[in-house]
């Protein structure tokens, strides 16, 4: 079981959004997926259709990591209805807040670690969608991931963000988890025409050269109309959603490519 955190340590660049694609583009490759909420937001939960009553959600995960508490909060997405296939979805809460404080106890951060070797031959990927902060919500996502995708956008503030984020993941490799690294860098909302997105995409190069991951993610609104009618993106109409399906299609190779998930690591010709 593979595990992937896509984290932004500022709000606002679509982190939630691309989880979403990534989560879209493993159902429609066949991948049995887990989508963990850890954004006390829970945007995630509404975008794949989740029905929370009777089900327990992260924070009680959080609270006791034990397998029965586990099971009762992950849901199936409402994405499978009439369709084939295993995306699940660990269900956000706001009361996820309570676990986010600035100091975690080395136990408290290794809870969500516990809670997924539990499960961990159901599900052939795990993506958790993050708090955006390096608070505790978030040294817990890492210390329970292989590898860490950074949403960023071309802007200024935005790369700064993408440097300290890539430092924060060294700290955390070098002194609880030398399994984690890096996936990269996904620049989410870059407009082709803008001359300032073209500039500090290159400064992005410049600066953490491969680990930019190609390709970046355009503006687009039919990502938000899937989003917001709790669809996949790989069977919203139009030629825009084909478009934004595709870039997601080669962003999940990188991953399963990443996590030796040999049989699908190639998306199907279209």
């Amino acid at each position: 079981m593979h595990v992937l955190s896509v984290s932004s340590l500022k709000g606002g660049v679509g982190k939630t959004t691309v989880t979403l694609g990534l989560a879209s583009a493993a159902f429609a490759r066949g991948v049995r997926t887990l989508v963990v909420d850890l954004d006390p937001q829970s945007d995630v939960s509404t975008g794949m259709d989740i029905q929370v009553a009777g089900h327990l959600n992260v924070a009680d995960v959080l609270g006791s990591p034990k397998e029965k508490t586990v099971r009762a909060a992950i849901a199936p997405s409402g994405w499978t209805r009439n369709r084939p296939g295993t995306i699940d979805v660990m269900i956000g809460s706001p009361s996820a807040i309570n676990f986010d404080g600035p100091h975690p106890s080395i136990r408290d951060i290794w809870k969500l670690e516990e809670a997924l070797s539990t499960i961990e031959k159901d599900y052939e990927l795990v993506l958790i969608d993050c708090a955006p902060s390096l608070n505790a919500l978030t040294r817990t996502a890492w210390a329970a991931s292989d590898r860490v995708a950074v949403v960023t956008e071309p802007g200024l503030f935005s790369v700064a963000a993408a440097d300290r984020a890539l430092r924060a993941i060294e700290e955390i490799r070098r002194g609880l988890s030398p399994r984690l690294q890096p996936l990269g860098i996904i620049v989410n909302r870059a407009r082709t025409a803008s001359l300032e997105h073209q500039f500090r995409i290159k400064e992005l190069r410049d600066m953490f050269g491969p680990l930019v991951l190609s390709p970046q993610l355009p503006e687009r609104t039919s990502l938000q109309q899937a989003q917001g009618a709790a669809k996949p993106l790989h069977i919203w109409p139009g030629d825009s959603a084909l478009e934004m399906a595709g870039y997601f299609d080669q962003l999940l190779d990188r991953v399963l490519r990443t996590a030796r998930i040999g049989e699908y690591v190639e998306a199907p010709a279209v």
